[in-house]
């Protein structure tokens, strides 16, 4: 836990050939009430014009040669200059007070460490959206936080301090490349860490990982190699022990 007060926020996105989503995210970015303090885009070695986009918007890119969201995520964290590092998706679509409602939690509550968010899915149907939300993301909070002892991080949607990246940078998997970088990030919450889960924090997020069965098999079939880099060493049980110590210690 840390009591620093948040003051600039940078806005991290890894993309790999994605350039007409990330321009509209980048719109979106635009429109913000609370601009971010700098955006920085982690180009993760693509061949269209992905680059160009984000120097257009005036965002920062970062360059990533080696595939995979670890690492392309990890050293758009590690660029960051801001007090707060906020975290989308190319396909993300924030609302024009995202920023401001991740800058006044973190303002308003010192004790927290990370935000994650909601998703509210856009293209395909309304069944998929359905499914997308209560099934997928549902069943995600559902099955990890028991799992974690704490809410799972959202990638698509969610915040962090600068302090408890910095703390973590050097034990995250990024060399990885079948994991799911969220989850990864979530294992590695300390006990003494707080991650809030703000349901009000939304963003539109493309429902395309549900539209076919190939795209959400590879999607679910990186859920169990990310859990077996730390379990069994890292069972619930522990996880609960450790964390009502850490709880404990703080309360004095």
């Amino acid at each position: 836990m840390t009591t620093e007060l948040p003051g600039s926020v940078s806005v991290v996105i890894p993309v790999r050939d994605d350039a007409p989503l990330l321009e509209l995210c980048l719109r979106a970015l635009e429109r913000q009430t609370h601009p971010p303090d700098e955006i920085v885009v982690v180009d993760n070695g693509s061949s269209d014009d992905t680059a160009a986009v984000a120097e257009r918007f005036g965002a920062r890119v970062v360059t990533e040669p080696i595939p995979g969201i670890p690492r392309a995520a990890a050293a758009g964290y590690d660029a960051a200059t801001g007090d707060i590092i906020a975290r989308l998706d190319a396909d993300s679509r924030p609302g024009p007070d995202w920023i401001a409602r991740i800058a006044g939690t973190f303002r308003d509550r010192p004790d927290v460490d990370f935000v994650t968010g909601e998703p509210r899915f856009y293209g395909s149907t309304r069944l998929v959206h359905w499914a997308g939300r209560h099934l997928y993301i549902g069943g995600m909070y559902a099955a990890m936080t028991p799992l974690l002892g704490h809410a799972p991080l959202f990638g698509s949607n969610m915040a962090m301090r600068s302090s408890s990246w910095r703390a973590l940078s050097g034990e995250v998997h990024r060399e990885e490349r079948n994991i799911h970088d969220d989850f990864d990030l979530s294992f590695h919450v300390r006990p003494e860490m707080t991650v809030l889960r703000d349901r009000g924090l939304v963003v539109d997020v493309s429902a395309r990982p549900f539209q076919d069965w190939a795209s959400l098999r590879r999607r679910l079939s990186y859920v169990v190699p990310t859990v077996r880099l730390h379990l069994p060493q890292e069972t619930p049980r522990r996880r609960r022990q450790a964390r009502r110590q850490a709880e404990s210690a703080i309360r004095g």
